[in-house]
């Protein structure tokens, strides 16, 4: 049921996002009265599941939910359909029209991306707001992961500030970790400061550690729910229950009581607890995953953490959801550099990682912001000058627009087929990293 929530809700905004880009470039291209061929939503190599004829122009959906295309009389695009243009250019052929039309066309999509992406955070802003918690009130200091401990971090430790700079609220830490140039995080340690000195590209090295959550909140083991006809409630466990050990040791922390569980995959785990007071302990044999099914309270549902909420009129979601795109996109750009790396190409996946970013269960807030997010990554990749993109496209108009002449039809080919090569390059390493994923359960 999971994977059917969540599969519903990437093709609800994969077909969001792909029909509107597709109108950027439909649309210009109407108005400047060029001939579209086709419109399709997902491709559809072989058959398409519907499609309809108006005017002169197909409409559709395909089978291959990974993006959608407009074709264009009389433009080279990922088809490769070049007979067509040994003939000469007719006036409502794309190659026809003046080259600023041209460029118009071919940037309406990244336009329409980018807006939608930024208009979509505004919204989010108006309708729900946000939450968030300063970095004072982290209660219990913060979970380190094991793997990055040795750099001089220390279970409890609350950050305050990043190369020098004090930082208010715990999300920024998070954002700002992967994304910026770190080499000093100040830390408060049992009521002092201190410096912890971290290498040039701290994103870098979690990256090539394989480590997606550096710091989270540590928050006592409550157990919020048990999941059905899991180990945890076939073994006694309720809703209520906190945990206090795991096999003896000491494990009040969530963080602290999950990592114990997955070290004894397949193993016998005795599990200490209090429940009305009463300390109890269970015994079960763990499963391959080391996981037994429970849920515990988070943080933001806690008495415990003084988590507070901003709300915004229309007039002041404008600038905070515009702030917030732009941190977002910045983010993503910085966090660019690292697919230039080893261990950064083997994060790269297919619509299988992007389709596990969204919520196992329906929720518009979550929907809406991986939509936004999502949105704002297509107009970015699409704009790349790489050819095949909208990107490549708009370095040759740039070109004829500077030099007085297009360049050569064989170019142009050329340059395309190159583009292509390397997409499906790009999408055989993205669903080869998926398929080690799924394989190794790290999906």
């Amino acid at each position: 049921m999971i994977a059917l929530i969540k599969a519903a809700q990437l093709i609800l905004s994969l077909s969001i996002l792909v029909v509107l880009h597709e109108l950027g470039h439909f649309l210009p291209a109407k108005w400047f009265k060029t001939r579209v061929e086709k419109f399709y939503l997902f491709f559809n190599p072989g058959f398409s599941l519907f499609k309809k004829k108006i005017g002169e122009t197909e409409y559709g959906i395909g089978w291959l939910p990974l993006g959608g295309y407009v074709k264009i009389a009389g433009m080279v695009d990922e088809s490769m359909d070049t007979e067509a243009l040994k003939e000469p250019a007719k006036p409502d052929e794309f190659r026809a029209k003046p080259a600023w039309q041209r460029l118009i066309i071919m940037i309406g999509g990244v336009t329409v991306n980018l807006i939608l992406g930024f208009f979509i955070y505004i919204m989010i802003m108006f309708v729900w707001g946000e939450d968030y918690i300063n970095n004072d009130d982290v209660a219990y200091g913060l979970h380190i992961d094991d793997r990055i401990e040795h750099f001089g971090f220390e279970e409890g430790d609350q950050i305050y500030s990043l190369n020098g700079q004090e930082i208010a609220e715990y999300n920024s830490v998070k954002r700002f970790i992967f994304t910026e140039k770190v080499n000093e995080i100040g830390v408060i340690r049992d009521g002092s400061k201190a410096t912890v000195k971290l290498p040039v590209d701290f994103g870098q090295v979690l990256i090539d550690s394989n480590v997606r959550e550096p710091f989270g909140m540590r928050f006592p083991c409550v157990l919020d729910s048990v999941f059905p006809g899991d180990l945890a409630e076939k073994a006694g466990f309720l809703k209520g229950d906190s945990i206090v050990s795991v096999n003896g040791k000491k494990a009040i922390f969530f963080g602290d009581a999950a990592k114990e569980i997955t070290r004894n995959k397949e193993a016998e785990v005795e599990i200490g607890f209090y429940r009305a007071g009463e300390l109890q302990s269970i015994s079960l044999t763990n499963d391959a995953n080391g996981r037994i099914g429970f849920a515990p309270i988070l943080p933001s549902n806690s008495e415990d953490f003084n988590y507070q909420h901003r709300s915004y009129t229309f007039g002041e979601a404008i600038p905070a959801g515009f702030t917030e795109a732009k941190e977002v996109l910045h983010g993503y750009i910085l966090g660019m550099r690292f697919l230039f790396s080893k261990s950064g190409a083997q994060q790269v996946g297919s619509f299988l990682t992007i389709g596990s970013i969204f919520d196992a269960e329906w929720d518009w807030l979550v929907f809406w912001r991986t939509t936004a997010f999502l949105s704002l990554i297509l107009a970015f990749m699409n704009i790349l000058p790489i050819p095949a993109l909208d990107g490549g496209h708009v370095v040759f108009l740039l070109y004829e627009m500077v030099a007085g002449r297009p360049a050569p039809q064989k170019v142009l080919e050329r340059a395309q087929m190159v583009g292509v090569i390397i997409l499906i390059a790009l999408m055989i390493l993205a669903f080869g990293n998926d398929i080690v994923r799924l394989v190794t359960g790290k999906l």
